[in-house]
C-alpha cells in the first residue's frame, strides 16, 4: 500500500513550534514525510529547518514551493542546505503557483510556466550535482556558478507540481515525482496516464519516481461538520485561487458546478457555493466525515494503481484538535488505515 505523509499549512498555525510539534505526533504515529507549502505565511525553509531539528526519522518536504520567486540556483542551494540538516530526509516539491500569486504578490511575470519548471528543475539538478554549471536557456543564462560545499549526498529527489495534461507530462520528463491535487480517482487515472507518457518521453525509470496524492481530510464524529468545513476549502479554492483548480475540476466533468461556485463566489453568497457542490465531488475529491467514513475514503484513493504516497491535508478553519484527531484516525499504523 501507499506510504501515509501529511501536509502542515503553515498559514494557519500559532506558531512554528507548532509546526514542530505537528511533525512530532505524525513521526510518532508513523506517518512518512511532513509537506509544507509556501503561500502568503511562513516561509517554507524556516519551518523546514525547525522540524528537520526536532524529529528523528520522518522525511520533509516543500509542496509546492514556487519557482519564480526564487531564482533556480538559489533553490539549489537551499535543497542541498535542507538536505544536509535533515540528514538526507529531504524531498523537494516544486511548482509556478499561479500568476495571482507571482505577478501580484512577488511582482513577477508569470511567463510561460512549463518552460520555467523545466529550466528549473534541469538548473537545480546541475547545482545539486556539484559540479560547475553552465546552462543556456530561454529564462536562465548562468555561466560559472558552482556550490561552495559538498553535494548532497544522496541527492534529493525533485517532484513537479501538476493538474493538466501538459504539466503532469512534464513531471513525468523532467522530474523524480509528481504532485497530485484536485483529483477524483478517474482524474487521478487520467492523469497518471500522462505521467506515464512522459516518463517514456524522458526515458526515465518510472520505478524510481514517487506519485504523492494531496487529500483534504477532516475528521470529527460531527460527520456533517467536517463535511461542511471541506466544502468550503474547496469551493475557495474553485471561487477564488485562479483558473487552474477551477480548470481541473471542469476537466473531470464538473463544468456546471465550477460555474455555479464561481458565480456564488463572486456574489459572496456562501449557502450557495456550499450548495452547489455536491457530496459525489465532495467525496471525490476529500475525506470528510466520521473516522470510519474518512479511512474509507483515504484507503480508497490509496489503492489506485500508480499512486506512491498519499497525503493527508488539513482545512484552514480546523481548530488544532481537530487536526490532531485527524492526524490519529488517518494514522497508519492503525490495523486497516495502510
Amino acid at each position: 500500500m501507499p506510504k501515509r505523509d501529511v501536509f502542515l499549512p503553515v498559514a494557519a498555525q500559532p506558531s512554528v513550534q507548532t509546526l514542530v510539534e505537528q511533525a512530532q505526533r505524525a513521526e510518532d504515529l508513523g506517518y512518512d514525510r511532513a509537506w509544507l507549502p509556501e503561500t502568503w505565511g511562513r516561509d517554507a525553509v524556516t519551518v523546514l529547518t525547525s522540524i528537520a531539528h526536532g524529529t528523528d526519522e520522518i522525511g520533509i518536504g516543500t509542496s509546492i514551493m514556487p519557482i519564480y520567486s526564487r531564482s533556480a540556483a538559489l533553490i539549489g542551494q537551499t535543497a542541498a542546505t535542507l538536505q544536509e540538516v535533515s540528514d538526507g530526509r529531504l524531498r523537494l516539491g516544486l511548482g509556478p503557483s499561479g500568476p495571482i500569486v507571482i505577478e501580484n504578490w512577488h511582482g513577477q511575470d508569470f511567463a510561460n510556466p512549463l518552460k520555467f519548471t523545466r529550466e528549473t528543475i534541469e538548473v537545480i539538478k546541475l547545482v545539486l550535482s556539484g559540479e560547475t554549471v553552465n546552462y543556456d536557456g530561454e529564462y536562465y543564462d548562468l555561466s560559472g556558478f558552482r556550490l561552495r560545499c559538498d553535494p548532497p549526498e544522496p541527492m534529493p529527489g525533485i517532484d513537479a507540481a501538476g493538474m493538466g495534461p501538459k504539466s503532469v507530462e512534464l513531471a513525468g520528463r523532467f522530474a523524480d515525482g509528481w504532485h497530485a491535487l484536485m483529483l477524483t480517482q478517474e482524474g487521478i487515472e487520467d492523469r497518471l496516464e500522462d505521467f506515464d507518457h512522459g516518463a517514456d518521453l524522458g526515458d526515465r525509470d518510472r520505478s524510481d519516481q514517487e506519485v504523492t496524492l494531496s487529500l483534504t481530510c477532516c475528521v470529527d464524529e460531527d460527520r456533517e461538520r467536517a463535511r461542511h468545513l471541506v466544502k468550503s476549502h474547496i469551493c475557495f479554492y474553485v471561487g477564488g485561487m485562479g483558473t487552474f483548480y477551477r480548470d481541473a475540476i471542469a476537466r473531470q466533468g464538473y463544468e456546471d458546478v465550477v460555474a455555479e461556485i464561481r458565480t456564488a463566489w463572486d456574489e459572496r453568497d456562501t449557502d450557495r457555493m456550499a450548495a452547489a457542490l455536491p457530496d459525489e465531488l465532495l467525496d471525490g475529491l476529500a475525506a470528510a466525515g466520521t473516522p470510519e467514513e474518512a479511512r474509507s475514503r483515504v484507503q480508497k484513493f490509496g489503492s489506485v494503481d500508480g499512486v506512491d504516497a498519499v497525503r493527508v491535508g488539513f482545512v484552514s478553519e480546523m481548530t488544532l484538535e481537530d487536526k490532531e484527531q485527524t492526524l490519529d484516525a488517518l494514522e497508519p499504523l492503525t490495523p486497516g488505515n495502510s
